[in-house]
């Protein structure tokens, strides 16, 4: 087995890779209804997919992943830090450079439909890593509450994202990192 360290920027959710990421206002493509049930993940436009998305963090953050030799993840193996990108604003948990984000950490990892399967190192709530595995979204996800308010506080009660309780990796060491392993992502 290896071990490997994770950096992962999540807001880097895209259908395909040589397309450029949409921002909110390139996004010309609608929603169409109930698209994350009536519709499988490859058959999505670029803002449903977008859509997805939950906004937790949670797959910003530098996490420890065991594979074995055919580069297989065990998720039970993963164990994330509260350690994050150094491109996190850890108090609003969002990218601080969201559009341009790859041109500042080019090892940012986009997630993709071609990728996801190798992405099952995601945590448990994310709204793609559900989705490919059969599941419906999480009850508090924005698409089923229309209301972000409530969906941020159903979020925190359910214990989910990054906002406020992660540090940056600008200036860590890696021993250091070590030593900040969590225990509220589950993957």
């Amino acid at each position: 087995m290896t071990l490997n360290l994770l950096n992962n920027d999540k807001s880097g959710l895209n259908v395909d890779t040589d397309t450029p990421l949409l921002s909110e206002n390139d996004a010309t493509e609608s929603l169409r209804p109930q698209f994350w049930s009536r519709y499988t993940l490859a058959e999505l436009n670029p803002s449903e997919w977008e859509a997805l998305c939950d906004g937790c963090g949670s797959c910003c953050l530098i996490k420890y992943i065991d594979e074995d030799e055919d580069g297989n993840v065990d998720e039970s193996l993963v164990e994330y830090t509260d350690v994050t990108c150094q491109l996190m604003d850890c108090a609003t948990g969002y990218c601080r450079h969201y559009a341009t984000r790859q041109e500042h950490v080019p090892d940012c990892i986009q997630l993709t439909i071609n990728n996801l399967p190798n992405m099952m190192w995601l945590p448990s709530h994310c709204a793609y890593k559900r989705l490919y595995k059969g599941q419906n979204l999480p009850s508090w996800h924005l698409l089923l509450t229309q209301d972000a308010v409530a969906t941020q506080q159903q979020m925190r009660a359910a214990n989910v994202g990054v906002a406020g309780r992660c540090v940056t990796e600008i200036g860590m060491d890696d021993e250091e990192m070590e030593t900040r392993v969590v225990n509220w992502v589950q993957p």
